[in-house]
């Protein structure tokens, strides 16, 4: 179960890195004039959301097995997957915020994306102290 750990702990801080830069592209794209950096960063947000969608999707998959290998329980792992669960609602957000730009649609700010950027500290935050410290 080590092994599934140690894989599942790497998926996850994959999939958070993409969680943290895809935010600062969209940022970027907030407050960029030129159509060629414009091309080039939604190419990127593009190319990052591609990645770490299937790191997602790894990263609950060995979750999900050693949930099913430890028999983990408690109120901390309930609170833990409703967290979770707002880990991939705004993964999907962050989706359908960049198919916004790319389709020139995008209503919001440079500041409102900078706030918007800090979610994914304070889900990773909370996620950490419910594993490590199992509070309840």
């Amino acid at each position: 179960m080590l092994w599934i750990k140690s894989l599942h702990l790497l998926f996850v801080i994959s999939w958070f890195a993409g969680l943290f830069y895809l935010p600062r592209i969209l940022v970027n794209l907030a407050m960029e004039q030129d159509s060629t950096a414009r091309a080039r960063l939604l190419l990127m947000g593009r190319k990052l959301y591609r990645f770490m969608s299937p790191l997602s999707g790894l990263a609950l998959l060995f979750g999900f097995w050693l949930w099913l290998g430890y028999g983990i329980s408690g109120t901390w792992l309930h609170a833990k997957l409703v967290l979770v669960v707002m880990v991939i609602g705004y993964h999907h957000a962050c989706g359908s915020l960049l198919r916004k730009f790319e389709q020139g649609r995008n209503t919001r700010s440079h500041v409102w994306f900078r706030w918007f950027n800090e979610i994914p500290v304070l889900l990773l935050l909370a996620i950490v102290i419910l594993v490590v410290v199992k509070p309840f």
